[in-house]
Formats: C-alpha cells, sequence, structure tokens
C-alpha cells in the first residue's frame, strides 16, 4: 500500500497528535532551547559532567516526546487502521513495530 494512502498518512487524514499539538510545539521549542544552552556550554568550556547531565536532560524530553507521539499513533492510526483490516493494517503494525524498535535501539 502506497503510505499516503488510509488513515494518519496523507493531506486528507488528521494525525493522532493533532488534538495536542500545541503541546508538542511547546516541548520541541523548550528542547531547542536546551540544545542552544549546550552549544553556550560547551562554548563557554563548561565543566563536561554538567554538559553531559544537560544532554541527558535533552535526551529524556526527546524520549517523553516520542513515547507520547508513539502512544497517540497506536491509539490513533493503528487502531483506525486495524479496524479497517486488510493491508493497511498490516502496515500500520509494521511502521508502528519498527518505530518501537527504533526508540529501544536510541
Amino acid at each position: 500500500m502506497d503510505t499516503t494512502e488510509g488513515a494518519c498518512t496523507g493531506h486528507d487524514h488528521a494525525h493522532g497528535y493533532i488534538h495536542r499539538k500545541d503541546d508538542y510545539l511547546k516541548r520541541l521549542r523548550r528542547i531547542e532551547g536546551q540544545a542552544r544552552g549546550l552549544q553556550r556550554m560547551v562554548e563557554d568550556e563548561k565543566y563536561c559532567i554538567d554538559i553531559l547531565t544537560q544532554v541527558s536532560a535533552m535526551t529524556k524530553a526527546l524520549q517523553a516526546v516520542s513515547l507520547g507521539l508513539l502512544e497517540e499513533h497506536l491509539s490513533h492510526c493503528v487502531v483506525d487502521a486495524a479496524k479497517a483490516g486488510g493491508r493497511e493494517a498490516e502496515e500500520k503494525v509494521r511502521e508502528a513495530t519498527e518505530a518501537i524498535a527504533r526508540l529501544v535501539r536510541s
């Protein structure tokens, strides 16, 4: 199946996270600020452990965004595809499985 068709893909379908879009954007902007802060810390030659602590906080924030998006994808996109059945359901489950594998490896 072409991934531009079906639940949660293309421009004609709402993505599962859309009702929390502002929350995700706020979190991502905060993470962006953390990245700029890390750059400043390196430029200012701050203590290594302090930088690593901030990297850890930023990583945790990115993981929280990832898990939220994954939850939204499972509860909206995958559930809708499962209701439709067939190839679409198989594709969405495969996509979710691959996304989970990427998150586990990161």
